[in-house]
């Protein structure tokens, strides 16, 4: 005979009590964090200015049903949509995935972080439009807290390797801090946060071949709006689920991640928003920043000899075993999104044009048959020294070496670049080059005044901070 089921309630799950203490103190983080954030806002919002250039992102925005607009909804930045703060946290995490060039967080999960900013942001301007004055510092505190949710969790546990899509922590990590954005009590965000692990999750379908697509662009606003929705339920009082991660045979461990417990090697602090990696010069997945770095290099040396692409036999590329895994591609490419996460074809483009930009993924670029010839000639092999340093937490490094073997047998010395323009250990060599994509972005959608005004209040660490939220996000409504 089986033995009888208790119908005791659990206690609930450490990791679930983990996240809620840590989401509902007060303050977080140091001054690096908060800076490291103000920085992380302005390129988390000028990315999703860029996107709304590309009709395959705006035709997804704006209200459910067309023409509804919400009184004292959140608005979405850079549009004049007035929505409710679910499909308001859509529209914004959606602008800023699309393009693939908000920042990144390697470990053995991958993702990124300033996906959370869909929901927040989004909470955040509908609270302050509604009784509930919030300041900029919120957002910021906000946005230090889920990236360290989502960054910690990933540093051991590889959602990847069950065929889970990274956005399953952008859900969790958005539920809390937007949870503590409402006012929900500890036990309701717990509640809340079991309702995003019991939650069907996301397959990396869409992100390999040969069903790349699309979605992958939009998935992490799904992730944060729907981590939205379940706070709102939580707030109203709906129970959780305390075991959903422990629980035998139906938890999110035995059904999801084979058995296996997560691991924590560090506890939550301020340590990813510091670490996080910036995409500044290229959209482009983060396993080969470092890589169209090399390639931008050996374009110049090929017109220093008066070379041509024609001329290659062969180009060797020494890499992590996680852009193997991930981005190492052979044979078509059917659309932007399959373009944007292959190694060769980033590698390709910068070699023939010395660049590499959103619109190099789009179908009259790639339609050039030099590309597609070089990316023929390309092989990639693992080095374990490269992938053994992209794990260490002391170097974090996402190393990329290219060698460019000629028709008449001349070999180019090996171009080797271990660390992108976003790494922390080269943030004072990136900040400037951020805030240049920034304006570069802001110039998009706003006159002159406009965003001369936005760039000095983020420029000021004080002033931006103390800011009401709902007049920041004034100044990006058209």
């Amino acid at each position: 005979m089986p033995a009888p089921v208790s119908n005791v309630r659990p206690r609930p799950d450490k990791v679930l009590v983990d996240i809620a203490d840590y989401a509902s103190k007060s303050e977080i983080g140091g001054a690096e964090a908060y800076d490291t954030a103000r920085l992380c806002l302005m390129d988390t919002l000028g990315c999703g200015l860029e996107a709304l250039e590309y009709p395959a992102c705006t035709k997804l925005l704006g209200p459910l049903v067309p023409g509804t607009a919400v009184a004292k909804g959140a608005r979405v930045p850079g549009t004049r949509f007035e929505l409710d703060p679910v499909q308001a946290a859509f529209n914004i995490g959606a602008m800023i995935r699309w393009l693939d060039f908000n920042d990144t967080w390697l470990a053995a999960e991958w993702g990124h972080p300033s996906d959370n900013l869909g929901g927040i942001l989004a909470v955040a301007d509908w609270l302050s439009r509604n009784g509930a004055p919030l300041v900029m510092r919120d957002v910021l505190t906000a946005m230090i807290k889920a990236h360290e949710i989502q960054g910690v969790i990933a540093l051991q546990n590889g959602f990847n390797r069950v065929g889970l899509d990274h956005v399953v922590l952008v859900k969790v990590a958005s539920t809390a801090v937007v949870s503590n954005l409402l006012g929900l009590s500890r036990e309701a965000i717990i509640n809340a946060v079991s309702h995003a692990w019991v939650d069907g999750q996301a397959l990396r379908t869409y992100r390999h071949a040969p069903n790349t697509g699309s979605r992958k662009s939009w998935a992490a606003g799904d992730a944060t709006s729907r981590a939205v929705r379940l706070a709102l339920i939580a707030k109203t009082g709906e129970m959780g689920y305390p075991s959903v991660l422990t629980a035998k045979t139906w938890g999110f461990y035995d059904v999801l991640f084979r058995g296996k417990p997560f691991r924590f090697p560090r506890r939550y602090g301020s340590y990813v928003m510091e670490n996080v990696l910036f995409k500044i010069a290229f959209p482009a997945e983060f396993h080969a920043q470092t890589a169209v770095e090399c390639a931008m290099s050996l374009h110049e040396e090929l017109k220093k000899l008066g070379r041509k692409v024609e001329d290659i036999k062969k180009i060797s590329v020494r890499t992590q075993e996680a852009a193997i895994r991930i981005i190492d591609k052979k044979g078509p490419l059917n659309n932007p999104a399959d373009r944007d996460h292959c190694i060769q074809y980033m590698i390709a483009v910068p070699l023939i044009h010395g660049r590499l930009t959103a619109a190099d993924y789009e179908d009259d670029v790639a339609s050039d048959k030099r590309i597609d010839t070089l990316r023929a000639k390309m092989f990639c092999f693992e080095d374990k020294k490269f992938t053994r340093d992209y794990h260490d937490p002391a170097k974090r490094s996402i190393a990329n070496a290219l060698t460019v073997t000629f028709k008449d047998g001349r070999k180019l010395k090996e171009v080797v670049c271990e660390y992108p323009i976003g790494h922390r250990r080269r943030r004072k060599d990136g900040v400037p080059l951020l805030e240049a994509k920034f304006r570069s972005n802001l110039a998009r959608r706003f006159p002159k005044e406009r965003r001369e005004a936005i760039l000095q209040l983020c420029l000021d660490q004080g002033r931006l901070e103390s800011t009401p939220v709902n007049e920041f996000v004034d100044l990006f409504v058209v």
